[in-house]
């Protein structure tokens, strides 16, 4: 095999990996809310507090190869108690948020609270913003509040559930800490296994908390968020990213949103609306082009 031939069967490599990447991303959201959406008569699957603790559980479970692969130098790995507590902030308010938001709802808002972290994360140490990468971050923050705020029938959608959209910019805010926190790890997978580790305790704390009203259904479904889209998909994420440069890989991750959308749309019967689509399309289009900037920037920076 020459050369481009070797080139092409990566590229091809590369976007598989990534495609598988970011639909279990997506797909995260698409079975907490299957999992928590309550029927019009009886209880949800599972309850938010025993969701979540499966779901550490299980993608602990799923990751612990890398630990034992690690022969004893997982600490090594870069782990850090912010990070862990960031995660355990994330997992918590990301399943108590679907209680309520629809599938597409909770990704945009979710995607779009991690990217202005970050970018304020920068701000806050000294990075310059620019003017065109500050347009766009402050055009994904309009389509954040157009998102939330109780228009009644602007753009015809129906007003998000306050409470749910908080806790899922909790979740945002952190996971945007949780990703700042491993940025630069040179292990990144062991790193999450790791993590997922140490938040077997709060599992365990979790599962006493909670109502513990689950149907095999529910259980179900936490495992598979937590074995597929959260352990694995990270672990393939990691592995797509030797693909990528930064900005691609943050420009990639746009299309979760949209996928998640899609997936409320064919498994949860969710609504399309005018106001969801202008709110998506101002983030999206805000992130990408202050990524699109920002990486433009940072070029002419090395030269």
């Amino acid at each position: 095999m020459d050369s481009a031939d070797g080139r092409g069967v990566g590229a091809v490599k590369v976007a598989l990996l990534t495609i598988a990447s970011v639909t279990a991303f997506a797909g995260n959201s698409v079975l907490c809310r299957l999992a928590l959406l309550a029927p019009e008569e009886g209880p949800a699957p599972i309850d938010p507090l025993s969701f979540t603790a499966v779901r550490l559980g299980a993608g602990a479970l799923v990751l612990s190869p890398v630990l034992l692969a690690a022969r004893g130098r997982w600490r090594e790995a870069g782990a850090s108690w912010g990070g862990v507590i960031a995660l355990a902030v994330y997992a918590v308010a990301f399943s108590l948020s679907y209680v309520t938001l629809p599938a597409g709802v909770g990704a945009l808002l979710l995607f779009g609270l991690v990217q202005i972290t970050m970018v304020s994360a920068g701000l806050l140490t000294g990075e310059r913003l620019g003017l065109v990468r500050g347009a766009g971050m402050l055009t994904a923050a309009g389509g954040v509040v157009l998102l939330v705020a109780p228009t009644g029938d602007l753009l015809a959608g129906t007003d998000v559930d306050p409470r749910g959209a908080a806790l899922m910019a909790a979740a945002g805010v952190a996971w945007g800490a949780y990703s700042l926190a491993g940025r630069g790890q040179p292990r990144p997978v062991r790193l999450t296994a790791v993590n997922f580790a140490l938040c077997l305790p709060l599992a365990a704390l979790l599962l006493v908390l909670s109502s513990r009203e689950w149907s095999a259904e529910g259980l179900l479904l936490a495992a598979a968020s937590g074995a597929i889209t959260s352990g694995a998909g990270y672990a393939i994420w990691y592995a797509a990213l030797s693909g990528h440069t930064a900005t691609s890989a943050a420009v990639v991750q746009l299309t979760v949103p949209v996928l998640a959308a899609a997936g409320g749309v064919v498994w949860l019967d969710e609504a399309v609306t005018p106001r969801g689509v202008a709110a998506a399309a101002l983030v999206l289009g805000g992130v990408a082009v202050a990524l699109l900037a920002g990486a433009r920037s940072a070029a002419k920076a090395r030269r």
